[in-house]
């Protein structure tokens, strides 16, 4: 599911900010861009979010702006001075051509420079409460959109109840159909239509057969079993959107059940609107089935 959330709070060393955003995805993937200044930061910045988030592909960005005087408190380190005038001081003895060092090759010696440090217990403790406040913003904007989304879905479910409900009692009437079709069909056939020839068998025989033949065609076209289970997978679907919490992975087991159905009533299609009907099912399903993986 998407989101997006962000936070800045100023502290005596600056002013830092936390960006949490979300894409849709089926497993949780977190990624953080910071500074490696504040990489300790980042397993307690994990644990916090993987207690709110289960799904989605999500991004933590931190930054931190440091004040003015922060920038320029900058400090020589006089250990490493000592150390290289001693070296510089040997050096000399042994070389005693070589050329001394210059101010500036002094100054770009490694850790003669000190910057202050910002990753103190109390910028790190203003750092987590702040990703605390980004990621209860963050949870929030995912809920709000998991509402909408709750909508939506609920609205296909209603357009498949529909469909269920509209071609319920067409099944009786293709039997009823079948029934008259073949009547007419075995009659002429035998001639029993006809009145100058008499019928080779019995009406009761025909009528026999007739009936022998209307209940293979129900069998083979008897899809209530299919449109049982179907409506009881749509009223549980329902039930867990309504519920709430986390349905992403129920709802993913639901889609594949209601499209087992959906492909059953397919194969046993004998009418155009049994198709059609089957066609609409499987669509509603996909556009419910995509929308699910955003879910959490």
């Amino acid at each position: 599911m998407t989101g997006y959330a962000v936070t800045s709070r100023d502290v005596d060393a600056g002013s830092m900010t936390i960006e949490i955003k979300s894409v849709n995805s089926r497993f949780l993937d977190l990624q953080f861009r910071m500074n490696d200044d504040f990489r300790a930061f980042e397993p307690s910045f994990r644990e916090a979010i993987i207690t709110r988030i289960t799904r989605g592909k999500v991004e933590c960005r931190f930054s931190f702006a440091r004040k003015e005087q922060q920038q320029n408190n900058k400090t020589m380190n006089p250990v490493v001075l000592s150390q290289l005038a001693q070296f510089q001081h040997d050096l000399k003895i042994q070389f005693p051509e070589s050329a001394a060092l210059t101010m500036h090759e002094m100054l770009r010696w490694p850790g003669v420079i000190e910057e202050n440090t910002v990753s103190d217990d109390g910028l790190t403790a203003h750092a987590m409460e702040c990703m605390l406040g980004t990621l209860e913003a963050f949870v929030l904007s995912r809920e709000r959109e998991g509402n909408a989304l709750q909508v939506v879905l609920i609205n296909k479910i209603s357009e498949m109840e529909a469909i269920v409900e509209r071609i319920s009692p067409i099944i009786p009437q293709l039997i009823a159909q079948f029934q008259q079709k073949s009547v007419n069909r075995l009659q002429e056939a035998l001639g029993m239509t006809n009145g100058n020839n008499l019928p080779t068998i019995s009406r009761e025989e025909v009528m026999d057969r007739i009936r022998q033949e209307v209940a293979l065609y129900g069998i083979r076209i008897d899809i209530a079993e299919e449109l049982t289970r179907l409506s009881g997978h749509l009223t549980e679907t329902r039930h867990i959107l309504n519920k709430g919490g986390q349905v992403g992975k129920r709802l993913d087991f639901m889609m594949q059940e209601l499209n087992r159905e959906a492909n059953t009533l397919g194969s046993k299609a004998a009418l155009k609107e049994l198709a059609d009907a089957a066609m609409e099912l499987k669509l509603l399903i996909e556009q419910m089935r995509e929308q699910v993986q955003n879910l959490e």
